[in-house]
């Protein structure tokens, strides 16, 4: 098995990075510094380690859905204490979440440790569609939901892709809008609103893809189904 091919299904990283890893030098078999990328791994012979930790092949993925909470962040660890979405899965394994939520969001979150899946599901080149519900303060005028459709210059002056934004109601305080995104940059719903000069109040996504949330609880987990499983695969053009 090619290395970045065993790279990929240990859960390191995908096959990409796993070719970017090998060329700083990060990689060892059997105590040696690899430069080859086309090694091929003796599968149960051959000792595989990544920056000094032992690489194990992964003998089945896990594929887990996460109703992330507010007031946790995407990461194994917080220097300031803070809660991690670790914190609620209650697996002995290495799970990486297929994206990001900040901390003040909430909604669907995959973890998983099958790494081409999580590269392809992340990559902006492919384009996966995420729809969130937010909420922000004061109206949103037609003039102003146009605007950020067509996309907005952030605060660095990046400017974001064309989405879909539809109004679902709105008083004199607040709006509720549905946000359909292609992209992941940073805090992105949250600075396209600053662009607007709006504050979001609530921040949740609903779906990736056509895989929903559905009815799960804060907090709570599921494994997908392999139906889920496969449709996810061919999202991410990985059913061939």
């Amino acid at each position: 098995m090619r290395i970045n091919k065993y790279l990929a299904e240990a859960g390191v990283c995908s096959r990409r990075a796993a070719d970017q890893l090998i060329a700083e030098g990060k990689v060892t078999v059997n105590g040696k510094k690899l430069t080859e990328p086309g090694y091929d791994v003796a599968v149960g012979n051959d000792s595989v380690y990544v920056d000094g930790k032992r690489v194990r092949p992964v003998s089945r993925y896990t594929y887990l859905m996460l109703y992330k909470p507010k007031g946790c962040i995407c990461s194994a660890k917080d220097e300031l204490g803070r809660k991690t979405v670790y914190d609620y899965v209650k697996l002995d394994k290495k799970l990486d979440c297929v994206g990001r939520l900040d901390y003040d969001s909430e909604g669907l979150l995959l973890l998983t440790n099958d790494g081409d899946l999580l590269h392809n599901l992340t990559h902006p080149s492919f384009e996966i569609p995420k729809t969130y519900v937010v909420k922000i303060e004061g109206k949103l005028s037609e003039d102003e939901a146009a605007k950020w459709r067509k996309g907005l210059t952030l605060d660095d002056g990046t400017v974001t892709a064309p989405c879909n934004v539809t109004v679902l109601d709105t008083d004199d305080k607040f709006t509720r809008i549905e946000v359909v995104l292609h992209e992941g940059k940073n805090r992105e719903i949250r600075r396209m609103a600053e662009a607007l000069g709006k504050t979001v109040t609530f921040l949740k996504r609903t779906a990736l893809g056509d895989l929903k949330l559905g009815g799960l609880s804060r907090g709570a987990t599921r494994f997908l189904t392999t139906l889920e499983v496969q449709y996810l695969k061919k999202l991410a053009k990985l059913d061939k």
